[in-house]
């Protein structure tokens, strides 16, 4: 028999159980079989490029139509935009008259990695290696010693497009940065971990046989050129018009003994990406409010350029559709809602120094709610209002959505931001919800399954409320 003060703490106080507690054990199988979707996700969008070509070649096989301003629609009407083939907008028309606001969820799909510099191939001592420019926050001592694939387009001279897909399949090579041997490293390891490995010595190894020609010379160079002209048709100058990433070769794969995670590359921010990706092609066949999702580009490098949410594309998108209604809109974006679909840091207990326990996002314990991101003094956030902080709230109690709150890390530990507040500044409500990940931003990040269907579900009843 409880006490009356065990009744009245369970009433007056917070606390948070494990989302295997508050599910049924059918839930915790739907979560599982959730996810093995997930994972060909994860295994065929590695960029952002093929990223938007999964999507796409999921949505057009359900009606989804290219987005036309200068057509009319109707509630149920699926539309898309595609930018650049690097982002996308999917939009599924509801019956609410589209100048009370529509819903939308932002994620992003591109990652850190190594990208190739624009002049990248070249020979020292018989080895033929590439040039890298990582992209987006990582510690370089994580990627030396691991096998990489690359992926990406070659533009040739003629404006013909090479795509460009080498180790993921079995049967192909995979490439690698090198590092020193202890016995050989110890100047290095006097270095910072941050110096540890330098940016200009992630160079990739790419291959060591000679051209076989008395004549010629840079042979390993030539042979490497050879062998690329012979499948690709390309020259060196095409490397000029590329865009080509290395990225960790090792396919999505089951973590722990119980199965009940999962480790990959690339699940910041792929994660929300795709659970609010099935979320929008799960939600009501005419949805109440207009469902808008973003899938978009360039977060992990301050979301600048014209495929990032800093650009226009999205608030051009709205006012075109707003069009079509005879609306404006910035009319449609003041009375909008957003679900800043991201990620945030979990508690690592290897790691406690970090966090504010009271604070802190954990593994399997929901879909982590952000009211609000940025650094120190909370520079480069949106802060959620308490308004739309209970509207969230009520939502996911409502449909028994196992969620917590999180912050990423101590106050004045780090920090991050997160595509927010640029939807923020277009007049929009706006929070972030997103799983919770272990290791975020290295080669091998890890994700509960759990968190991750309860992500699943996150966005479902935002878009069916």
């Amino acid at each position: 028999m409880k006490s009356e003060g065990s009744k009245l703490q369970e009433e007056l106080f917070y606390t948070q159980k494990h989302a295997s507690e508050l599910l049924s054990e059918q839930q915790v199988k739907d979560a599982d079989q959730f996810c093995e979707g997930y994972r060909a996700f994860l295994d065929s969008a590695k960029t952002e490029r093929e990223a938007v070509c999964t999507v796409l070649n999921q949505i057009e096989k359900l009606g989804y139509q290219p987005f036309d301003p200068k057509k009319s629609y109707v509630p149920g009407d699926r539309v898309y935009l595609n930018n650049r083939d690097k982002a996308i907008i999917l939009a599924v028309i509801g019956s609410r008259p589209i100048e009370q606001g529509v819903r939308i969820a932002a994620a992003h799909i591109d990652s850190p990695r190594l990208d190739l510099k624009p002049n990248p191939l070249y020979e020292d001592n018989q080895i033929a290696l590439f040039k890298t420019h990582y992209y987006g926050g990582i510690k370089k001592y994580q990627w030396p010693a691991m096998p990489l694939s690359l992926h990406g387009v070659i533009i040739k001279g003629d404006g013909q497009k090479v795509q460009v897909n080498i180790g993921e399949d079995d049967n192909d090579p995979v490439f690698c940065v090198t590092d020193l041997l202890p016995h050989l490293a110890g100047d290095q390891m006097k270095r910072t971990l941050n110096e540890g490995v330098k940016g200009e010595e992630l160079n990739i190894v790419i291959g060591s046989r000679p051209f076989l020609d008395d004549e010629a010379s840079e042979k390993v160079k030539l042979n490497i050129m050879n062998i690329l002209h012979e499948k690709y048709g390309i020259v060196e100058k095409d490397f000029l018009s590329a865009e080509l990433e290395a990225v960790p070769a090792y396919k999505a794969r089951d973590i722990g003994f119980d199965r009940s995670m999962i480790g990959s590359y690339g699940q910041d921010d792929r994660v929300c990406a795709y659970t609010a990706l099935k979320a929008t092609l799960d939600c009501k066949p005419v949805p109440e409010a207009t469902v808008v999702t973003i899938l978009t580009d360039k977060e992990e490098t301050g979301s600048d350029g014209n495929t990032g949410l800093h650009s226009a594309y999205l608030k051009y998108f709205i006012a075109d559709l707003a069009a079509t209604f005879g609306q404006q809109g910035r009319t449609v974006l003041s009375h909008s809602t957003c679900l800043s679909a991201d990620v945030n840091a979990a508690f690592d207990p290897t790691f406690p120094e970090v966090n504010e326990k009271r604070n802190a996002a954990y593994i399997n314990k929901g879909v982590v709610v952000t009211k609000y991101t940025g650094s120190r003094g909370k520079s480069g956030t949106s802060d959620a209002s308490a308004e739309f902080m209970a509207e969230v709230r009520r939502v996911l109690d409502k449909n028994h959505v196992v969620w917590q709150t999180g912050e990423l890390g101590k106050v004045d530990q780090g920090g991050g931001g997160t595509v927010a507040q640029y939807i923020a500044n277009l007049n929009v409500d706006v929070i972030d919800v997103g799983v919770p990940v272990l290791s975020m931003h290295s080669p091998f990040e890890i994700v509960s399954k759990l968190d991750t269907y309860m992500a699943y579900q996150a966005f479902l009843c935002f878009f069916n409320d």
